[in-house]
């Protein structure tokens, strides 16, 4: 029979022994293993603080979180079910997300449809904002760009084919004149 690797499987019991204090310490096994334990506690509580944005309002609420790191470059790709999408690196994808966030040295390039877009860096391509679309000093916003609501500090760009679109219905450019929706 063939012994099988810890990592990937399940280990004996007794493959390990547990861990030997030294002979000056006055604690007892139990005791040092307690302190680990409330160590490493500590150690991890502060990064369980989720930031006070909307992307982290979805974190806390055991929504799905996708982070593209800095330096990092994701090509062709579909990203679904992917509730908060926070962009530092390269991104050139197509989306459906309830929240993206791009970084100021992020970037997003191709389709995203998202309810609320925090945009620090640069977005090209086609963006559907449902709801809120914020564009902070040094975002830059280009393409076809469709939003129920839009909010731009000084010194943000956007750029492109722009149109309003109310939250619930079709965009106002894509409504023929002189025929109306029945409610």
């Amino acid at each position: 029979m063939a012994l099988q690797s810890p990592f990937f499987g399940k280990r004996e019991p007794d493959a390990f022994s547990p861990r030997q204090t030294s002979p000056h310490s006055t604690q007892g096994a139990g005791a040092a293993h307690a302190a680990q334990a409330t160590a490493a506690a500590a150690a991890a509580a502060p990064v369980a603080a989720a930031p006070s944005t909307a992307a982290g309002s979805a974190a806390k609420e055991g929504g799905s979180k996708l982070t593209v790191g800095p330096n990092i470059k994701l090509k062709g790709v579909e990203i679904t079910d992917c509730d908060t999408l926070v962009v530092e690196g390269l991104v050139e994808a197509t989306m459906d997300s309830r929240v993206i966030q791009i970084s100021e040295h992020g970037a997003f390039k191709g389709s995203a449809e998202i309810d609320i877009a925090e945009i620090h860096g640069e977005f090209d391509g086609d963006l559907t904002v449902r709801q809120k679309l914020v564009i902070y000093a040094t975002g830059k916003v280009t393409g076809k760009i469709r939003y129920g609501k839009v909010v731009i500090e000084e010194g943000g760009q956007l750029a492109g084919e722009i149109q309003f679109s109310p939250v619930h219905g079709k965009p106002a450019a894509l409504a023929k004149p002189g025929l109306h929706a029945a409610a």
